[in-house]
């Protein structure tokens, strides 16, 4: 078998993930982090604090930023866009964006907040950075974007968008789910107020991890309230971040699976993990840009991370996924990803695309074979 659906979740992971939930699970001595001063607390507490060190060095954050742990890259984005967002606000967009960005925003749309959105081309899907300026209202407070789009496969121009950002006086909150331990991404400059991701993508942890890294000035309304297990007597959650991130109890195996991820990409280099992915678009992209009937969306003069969208004709894409998996046992993605509007850019917003997305444990031999099957595929369309 064939797996091809990385982008929605990487089902292969480093042994050291497993092994690190395990050890977990199973010492007997891992309690409830700051919960408590005794032994078995302090040693969960360990671990959450040690997880968070390998978040900040992934993402090459200085004393100016703190990092918290969430369920996933969407629980991460929901508390940071309802925290820092306010009535009144203009917050600036892309139609790259993911639903965990969009269905947040349009919530707070009703609230008040004032949406624009930067467009995509209709035939690569890529942003059209020059029309930014025009959108630009006196009530512009906010720039969010997703750093790599899940649907095209391309890299955000973030030091375009941090320039814009200085340059006006904006906040910049990222979504980096798509590129978190497949692209590199440095926030030393400060200007990123805060990057959200999940675990179980690139990152190669357990499903159920993510979180953020945010500015620790940052002013942050809670999202969600409960117990600190410091602050027992106040009525209101803790504004001070992390804390405001952090109510009720963690998950501690997980964010060890997480970290134990992390220190695996640490030591190989996200440059490791990025030259990968080009060594397999080196075969894939010219190979399936020659077969007759193929579609293939995206920009490919620049920068990407391993995220294929195609059509074989009119074929709706359900269909060829069907296909892709009964006939050759390949684990491919159709339809529409979560991101409506990218879709609605490139004219697919009926049909859908069939995405492959590789990891760094998809092989040449993998994307050969999957070349293969696209043109016997095709050829019968």
């Amino acid at each position: 078998m064939y797996y091809f659906d990385n982008a929605a979740t990487t089902a292969q992971k480093p042994e050291a993930v497993a092994k690190a939930v395990y050890r977990v699970l199973t010492s007997g001595t891992v309690g409830n982090p700051s919960r408590g001063a005794h032994g078995y607390a302090l040693k969960a507490y360990g671990i959450v604090l040690q997880a968070k060190e390998a978040v900040k060095a992934l993402f090459h954050c200085g004393e100016a930023y703190e990092a918290a742990f969430t369920h996933n890259s969407t629980t991460a984005l929901n508390m940071v866009l309802k925290g820092l967002i306010r009535p009144g606000d203009g917050v600036l967009t892309t139609f790259w964006e993911h639903n965990a960005v969009l269905r947040p925003l349009y919530q707070l749309e009703k609230e008040g907040v004032r949406l624009a959105f930067v467009g995509a081309d209709p035939v690569s899907g890529a942003l059209q950075y020059e029309k930014m300026e025009a959108l630009l209202t006196p009530q512009t407070k906010w720039v969010v974007c997703n750093h790599a789009s899940n649907v095209t496969g391309n890299v955000l121009d973030l030091t375009r968008i941090k320039e814009f950002c200085r340059r006006h006086h904006l906040g910049l909150i990222v979504d980096v789910s798509q590129t978190a331990g497949a692209y590199d991404l440095d926030l030393s400059d400060g200007i990123v107020t805060a990057a959200c991701f999940t675990g179980h993508k690139s990152l190669y942890g357990p499903g159920g991890t993510g979180g953020l890294v945010i500015r620790s000035d940052a002013a942050v309304r809670p999202w969600l309230t409960g117990g600190d297990g410091v602050h027992s007597f106040e009525h209101e959650q803790p504004a001070a971040v992390p804390g405001v991130f952090e109510a009720g109890t963690a998950n501690v195996a997980g964010i060890a699976g997480l970290a134990a991820g992390i220190g695996e990409i640490l030591k190989e280099g996200v440059s490791a993990a990025a030259a990968h992915q080009e060594e397999l678009a080196r075969i894939f992209v010219p190979a399936v840009k020659e077969i007759p009937g193929i579609r293939l969306y995206g920009d490919f003069s620049g920068p990407r991370v391993g995220v294929y969208s195609l059509n074989i004709g009119t074929a709706e894409s359900a269909v060829v996924s069907d296909i892709l998996w009964n006939d050759y046992a390949m684990a491919t993605r159709p339809a529409y990803h979560c991101a409506p509007l990218i879709h609605k850019a490139l004219g697919t917003d009926v049909q859908g695309t069939v995405r492959f997305s590789f990891s760094r444990y998809t092989t040449k031999d993998d994307v050969r074979a999957a070349v293969d099957a696209l043109r016997e595929v095709a050829s019968r369309a």
